[in-house]
């Protein structure tokens, strides 16, 4: 009977914990998560869009599992029950440039196997979001939302019932290989494993190096911000209203997000994270802001795109700066049509040179494989990178997985 741990309590992690158990029922399995509940940070704290898997490199790890993870996550929220809604999402074009830029988008998302996805001119457009301006978009009628804390803890009850155990509240804090196993202290104590799979998002490096791997690619913090729409304004979008992305730049800009749970989100903006776990501007950690300012990857980033970190600190500072950007794309708004939302933290690996790692990336040392970048659409893919990594585990593949 082979003994894994699993290091991560977000949605990635219990589907790991519950893929290992569907391929070896006799294993035992246990959950290490240092909260003292399942998803807390990430998972938990993200829009629940679940993506169709339009902008993915053709043949990247995101377009591949992105696409299988779709199709798993539906079944999965099928059988258990778990509402599921494909409102639908459309890219919005307000330029020619921005015209052009849907050409290729719409390439990649047939070669990805994305169903339904079309062109709009502006009449379209404003017949299928009568509010939002523009000249012309691309809609992606499957496109969906969900809300991933509940998928996060049925695949952990699934986990249990399959005999796997969850330890909340246990922090990892060792990882020592000794001959053919791992030795890993949580809580103060060691235990002992066959193998060890790393799932820890905003952590992830750290714990891979506390197994001997290399220290790179590093994770950066990005904090993302939200507003939401009043209940009586929630009506100015009926779906999912999302930029057309700007590939010189390495984040979306803010968009319209109706949620499962009625609310519809405005946001996010980015921004430098003080802390990996600091969801308030005022959250500093020192460890953590100092091996940021420290990673020569991320002064590297820094250098290249200062500028676009100055817009999103003014967005972040000045709400009318912020909704400046919401209107752009729904005239109607004023900045009293929104209230404080909540926020989030982007678990980013950064390489040495300074490029933001896009593709998912696996790193194995030994008997301890760890997920170093699993950024979105990390949720709509989580059931499809449980079966790849397990996989991976198994079958003992070499040390970089990576693409």
């Amino acid at each position: 009977m082979h003994r894994y741990a699993v290091v991560g309590g977000g949605i990635l992690g219990a589907s790991v914990a519950r893929r290992l158990l569907q391929v070896e029922p006799d294993a035992q399995v246990t959950l290490l998560e240092k909260e003292d509940g399942l998803a807390k940070h990430q998972t938990g704290r993200n829009s629940g869009v679940v993506h169709a898997g339009l902008y993915y490199v053709p043949g990247s790890l995101k377009a591949v599992l992105c696409r299988r993870g779709v199709s798993l996550l539906r079944e999965f929220c099928d059988e258990a029950e778990i509402r599921y809604d494909e409102c639908g999402k459309v890219l919005v074009a307000l330029d020619d440039v921005e015209r052009r830029r849907l050409d290729d988008i719409a390439d990649r998302a047939r070669s990805n196997g994305v169903p339904g996805v079309r062109h709009l001119d502006a009449d379209e457009l404003h017949e299928l979001e009568p509010n939002v301006a523009g000249i012309a978009g691309l809609h992606s009628p499957t496109t969906a939302i969900v809300d991933f804390a509940e998928v996060t803890r049925r695949l952990a009850a699934d986990a249990q019932h399959g005999g796997a155990t969850v330890r909340t509240s246990t922090a990892v804090t060792g990882l020592r290989e000794t001959g053919r196993e791992v030795v890993v202290t949580a809580g103060g104590e060691g235990e002992a494993f066959d193998q060890v799979i790393v799932c820890a998002g905003l952590q992830g490096d750290r714990i891979a190096a506390l197994a001997g791997d290399r220290a790179d690619p590093r994770i950066v913090p990005f904090r993302g911000e939200y507003y939401r729409l009043r209940p009586d304004r929630r009506h100015l979008v009926r779906g999912l209203v999302y930029p057309v992305p700007d590939p010189r730049y390495p984040f979306l800009g803010v968009h319209l997000t109706p949620r499962i749970d009625g609310e519809v989100l405005v946001g996010p903006n980015a921004v430098l994270a003080l802390a990996r776990e600091g969801y308030g501007r005022l959250d500093v950690s020192g460890r953590d802001l100092k091996d940021t300012l420290a990673y020569a990857g991320f002064r590297r980033f820094a250098r290249q795109h200062w500028r676009t970190g100055l817009s999103e600190m003014k967005g972040s500072l000045s709400k009318r700066a912020f909704m400046d950007g919401a209107r752009r794309y729904v005239p109607e708004l004023t900045d009293d049509d929104v209230l404080p939302g909540p926020a989030g933290i982007r678990a980013q690996a950064v390489d040495p040179d300074g490029g933001l790692v896009d593709d998912f990336r696996i790193s194995r040392r030994g008997r301890v494989l760890a997920v170093r970048n699993a950024p979105s659409p990390a949720a709509t893919s989580s059931l499809a990178i449980a079966e790849h990594v397990v996989a991976i585990a198994l079958d003992d593949a070499p040390a970089d997985v990576s693409p």
